[in-house]
């Protein structure tokens, strides 16, 4: 159990920790924490810069998304044969298990791999055995997104796209990932046209730190089905009342805004007001590794911060299962198991 935090209640917490949740913004490659990350570089005869666990540590002070993504890539590279993206996938889902992710739909980045000459089979053959090993025994059900790299060309992202093709039946949905400013989501209309065209759902990275304008561009060009951050949606009225009429859902990784720097403090963060205004809100944990919590570490440090209630928790928790992919069925389900946290609970605020 996650040690009691000043402020915040053992039946609240207590509901944090044994409430279902689906995790819809989660970066299989950001969760590579640094003891795994060099187990497999000693294994894989691989010299890192770093010369200990501590020192790699360290270096995750990040002062924008660019720095972030610097060291990032740089740990992937480790990452060679189908046993390193299984290890990696499944450590993961591990910490699902300790934080009740019942249901999660992570992305991939193939550009990162298959630029360093990693073949596409490799990554996605130990990524989805590790998934589907997960669901047999912890029954934790999953999807893979696809994501392309903002900052490379649209050309590249074309590749890629018939790369996966083979494993087109295993993927469900493409995104968009990496640098958000300079690199609008019209850049890769095309690309998300071919996709859909393929049976691929979208979904796409959008004000973050790039403006709202972005967002219009992900819902116009790319048909996106919800957009991962999009924080920046409430500078905008006429976004925000579309978001809202549309249930457009919003994967938002509050640990992530704040270690980026997109908010200064946790007390700043929009989600509570996002919340209010009925937005599909959801908490998810990013990139973890570097961003300082999973999922329950995500809810524990929001909740406190914003002093988010009982209702606010279930409500977050069920939208995080309408936001999903899910069936239909399946949905109702888990929303209903997250209902029965309020039934239980004799706080309904703090």
């Amino acid at each position: 159990m996650l040690e009691k935090k000043k402020g915040l209640t053992m039946n609240l917490q207590n509901i944090i920790e044994k409430i279902p949740k689906a995790e819809l913004h989660l970066h299989i490659e950001g969760t590579f924490e640094p003891e795994l990350m060099f187990e497999i570089a000693r294994r894989n005869n691989i010299v890192t810069r770093f010369k200990s666990v501590e020192e790699l540590r360290k270096a995750y002070d990040f002062h924008n998304l660019q720095s972030f993504l610097d060291i990032y890539y740089e740990g992937a590279n480790v990452l060679i044969y189908e046993k390193d993206f299984y290890d990696l996938t499944f450590a993961y889902l591990l910490k699902c298990r300790e934080d009740n992710v019942v249901h999660t739909e992570i992305f991939f980045d193939p550009q990162t791999h298959t630029h360093r000459g990693i073949s596409f089979k490799v990554m996605f053959n130990g990524i989805f055995a590790a998934l589907k090993d997960a669901e047999k025994e912890w029954g934790i059900t999953s999807q893979m997104i696809m994501c392309f790299l903002r900052h490379l060309s649209e050309e590249d992202a074309m590749k890629t796209l018939k790369e996966a093709l083979p494993y087109k039946n295993n993927i469900l949905a493409v995104g968009l990932d990496s640098s958000e400013v300079g690199h609008p989501p019209s850049k890769f209309e095309r690309v998300f046209k071919e996709a859909i065209k393929e049976g691929f759902l979208t979904v796409a990275h959008a004000g973050e730190e790039g403006p709202p304008e972005y967002v219009w561009e992900a819902l116009d060009l790319l048909k996106v089905k919800r957009i991962d951050h999009g924080v920046r949606c409430i500078e905008d009225e006429k976004l925000m009342r579309r978001i809202i009429s549309e249930k457009i859902p919003l994967t938002v990784c509050p640990l992530s805004n704040i270690k980026l720097c997109v908010f200064k403090k946790m007390e700043d963060h929009n989600l509570q007001k996002l919340l209010q205004q009925g937005v599909i809100v959801t908490i998810n944990s990013d990139d973890p590794a570097y961003f300082g919590g999973y999922a329950n570490q995500n809810y524990i440090k929001t909740v406190e911060a914003l002093n988010l209630n009982v209702g606010d928790v279930v409500q977050i928790a069920k939208n995080s299962f309408q936001a999903s992919f899910m069936s239909d069925e399946l949905k109702k389900s888990w929303m209903k198991k997250c209902d029965h946290f309020l039934g239980t609970s004799k706080e309904n605020s703090k």
